[in-house]
C-alpha cells in the first residue's frame, strides 16, 4: 500500500507569435523548436506507456495561446516545412561527418528524431498534435489544464477583475469547444494567485488552481500540512502548493539534473558553429544565425573545451537521475506521512519546455521515472490533482498569500523599471473595453466583429510574456513592438465604435493577422 503521492505538473506555454505577413519570422521558430523537442517527445512517450500498458498519472496545462497555433493552418503548414527543412539538413550532415563517427552517430541520431517528428505531426495527426495530447487524457492517464486565455499575470490585473475574467471565461470556452470536456483546473500565469481571484475561477467551473510554496505557508491561518495537502479557499477551490525539494532537483540546471556533464549542451548548435555559406539555407532566410537544433557536444564543464556528446552515456545517466528521484520522493513520502497521518501529496511542477528543449534528456527522464515507480517500488504513486481531491475531499480553508513563481515570489519580475510603464495603457484599456460592453451589449454585425477584436487585442497586449522578456531583455524590440501594437489596435477600434465609424478593411486586416481565438464573445469582459 502506498505511503503517498506524486503530482508531476507540466506547463505548456508559448506566446501567441503568428505573422502571415513575414515569409520566415524569426520568433515563429519558438513554436516549432517547442513542437519538435518537447511536444512530440512527450507525447510519444505518453502513448510508448500506455502501449506498454504502464500505469501513471500526469498533469498539464495547454495554454490557450499555445493551443490556438498548434490549431492553426498557417503554422502547422509552415512547421512541416520547418521539419523538413532539418530532414534535409539532418541527411547532409550525415554525408559531412560519414569520415567522423562521434558525430556521424548524432547525425543519424537527429535524422532519425527529425523523420519521427514529421511522421508523428503529419501522418499520424495530421497537423494537429492536441489531438494526441486529448487522447492520453481520454485514456485517463493525462490530466490537462487550462490557462489565462494568453498567459496575462492576474495580480497586476487587480484594479480591473473584469480582465481577469476575460481571461479565464476566454480559456474555460476554448476548452471546452478543443476537448469537448470543462476543464477541472487551471495553471495561474506565471503560478500569479490574487486573493480573490479563485471566486472568478469558481464561477468557471474550475476546481483547482496551484501556487509557489509561498502562496499556502504564507496563507491565513497557517496551513496544517503545509504543501503536502491541498488547501480550500473560502470559495471552495482547491489550492494545492508546490513542492521546493522535488522542483529544486530538476529545473535548477546548476544543482539539478540537467547540469549533468554527460547530457547535451544546449548553447552548441551547428547554426553558428558551422560555414556560413554551408548552414545559411537551414538559418534564418536574412542570414541571422539561429540554432537547427542539431547539437554535437555535452555540458563537460565550466570549460570551452566541450567533448564530443555520447546518447548512450546520457540515456544511462538519465535512468539514473530518474531513480535518484523516485528513491527521494518514497523517503520524503514515507517521512511527511508519519508527521501528518495521512498520506501526503507531493506536487512537482515544472515549464513543459524544460523536457526536451533546455534539458534534451527530460522525457526519457520522464519516461524512465513514470516507468520506475510503476514497477520498481510500493511507496507512492503518481496521481492527478482531481483524483486527489476525490480521495481526500475535506481539506483546511484557508486564504493563500499573494505569490508567483517569479524572482522573489511576488510581482517584481514583472513590475520593474524596463516593463512598469505598461500597466496604466492595459488597465486603461481593460476600463474602456469594459465600457463598451456596457454600451453595446448586444452588437451585431460590423460592431460585433469590431467588438470581439478589440477583445483580442486587449487579450494578447496583456500577456506576462513582453513584460518577462522586456526584464530579460531579450528579443526586447519584438515585445515592445507587440505590447505597443495591440494597444494602438485597440484604442483605435475603440474610438471607432464609438464613432460609428468602423474601417472594415484595416479591421479584416487585423482580423486575418491577430485571428486568436476565432470563437471569442466580447461579453467574457464583463
Amino acid at each position: 500500500m502506498e505511503k503517498g503521492y506524486l503530482c508531476i505538473v507540466l506547463h505548456g506555454h508559448l506566446p501567441f507569435v503568428r505573422h502571415p505577413e513575414h515569409e520566415d519570422f524569426l520568433e515563429e521558430k519558438w513554436l516549432y523548436e517547442a513542437i519538435t523537442e518537447t511536444y512530440i517527445p512527450l507525447l510519444n512517450v505518453f502513448e510508448q506507456l500506455i502501449k506498454d500498458k504502464v500505469d501513471f498519472r500526469i498533469t498539464m496545462g495547454l495554454s490557450p495561446s499555445l493551443i490556438s497555433m498548434l490549431l492553426d493552418p498557417l503554422l502547422q503548414n509552415r512547421y512541416v516545412r520547418h521539419i523538413e527543412k532539418l530532414i534535409e539538413l539532418a541527411s547532409r550532415e550525415v554525408e559531412r561527418t560519414r569520415w567522423q563517427p562521434e558525430f556521424n552517430r548524432l547525425a543519424l541520431m537527429y535524422l532519425s528524431k527529425f523523420n519521427l517528428a514529421r511522421y508523428i505531426f503529419v501522418d499520424k495527426y495530421n497537423r494537429n498534435i492536441v489531438e494526441g495530447f486529448k487522447r492520453v487524457q481520454d485514456a485517463g492517464k493525462l490530466e490537462i489544464m487550462t490557462c489565462g486565455a494568453t498567459h496575462g499575470f492576474f495580480p497586476l490585473m487587480e484594479v480591473c477583475k473584469s480582465a481577469v475574467r476575460a481571461q479565464v471565461r476566454t480559456a474555460v470556452d476554448q476548452y471546452r469547444r478543443v476537448f469537448n470536456c470543462q476543464p477541472k483546473g487551471i495553471w495561474l500565469p506565471e503560478c500569479g494567485y490574487n486573493p480573490g481571484d479563485d471566486e472568478i475561477l469558481r464561477e468557471n467551473g474550475l476546481r483547482y488552481f496551484f501556487t509557489d510554496t509561498h502562496g499556502v505557508l504564507h496563507g491565513t491561518p497557517r496551513p496544517k500540512y503545509g504543501v503536502f495537502a491541498p488547501v480550500y479557499c473560502k470559495s471552495g477551490v482547491a489550492c494545492f502548493g508546490r513542492d521546493l525539494e522535488s522542483s529544486k532537483q530538476v529545473w535548477s540546471a546548476k544543482q539539478g539534473y540537467p547540469g549533468d556533464e554527460n547530457y547535451r549542451e544546449f548553447y552548441r548548435d551547428i547554426g553558428f558553429d558551422l560555414d556560413f555559406d554551408y548552414i545559411r539555407p537551414y538559418i534564418h532566410s536574412d542570414g541571422i544565425r539561429t540554432n537547427t537544433g542539431i547539437k554535437y557536444y555535452r555540458i563537460t564543464g565550466e570549460t570551452d573545451n566541450k567533448q564530443v556528446y555520447n546518447n548512450d552515456k546520457a540515456q544511462e545517466i538519465a535512468a539514473i537521475h530518474a531513480s535518484n528521484f523516485m528513491f527521494n520522493r518514497e523517503k520524503q513520502a514515507e517521512y511527511v506521512a508519519g508527521i501528518i497521518k495521512r498520506k501526503p501529496i507531493i506536487v512537482s511542477p515544472y515549464d513543459a519546455e524544460l523536457f526536451g528543449h533546455w534539458w534534451y534528456e527530460g522525457p526519457d527522464w520522464i519516461n524512465y521515472l513514470l516507468r520506475k515507480i510503476a514497477f520498481d517500488q510500493k511507496t507512492i504513486k503518481t496521481i492527478n490533482p482531481s483524483e486527489y481531491l476525490e480521495k481526500y475531499p475535506k481539506n483546511q480553508v484557508i486564504t493563500p498569500s499573494l505569490s508567483s513563481w517569479g524572482w522573489k515570489g511576488y510581482s517584481e519580475f514583472w513590475l520593474e523599471g524596463s516593463n512598469d510603464w505598461v500597466y496604466r495603457h492595459l488597465h486603461k484599456a481593460s476600463e474602456r473595453m469594459s465600457e463598451l460592453v456596457k454600451l453595446y451589449p448586444n452588437a451585431k454585425a460590423l460592431t460585433l466583429r469590431a467588438l470581439n477584436q478589440g477583445l483580442r487585442e486587449l487579450l494578447l497586449g496583456q500577456s506576462s510574456d513582453w513584460a518577462f522578456i522586456m526584464k530579460t531583455g531579450t528579443h526586447t524590440s519584438y515585445a515592445l513592438e507587440r505590447t505597443k501594437g495591440h494597444l494602438l489596435n485597440f484604442t483605435k477600434l475603440y474610438y471607432q465604435i464609438r464613432e460609428h465609424n468602423i474601417d472594415e478593411g484595416w479591421l479584416r486586416s487585423i482580423e486575418e493577422k491577430n485571428n486568436i481565438f476565432p470563437d471569442i464573445d466580447y461579453r467574457f469582459h464583463s
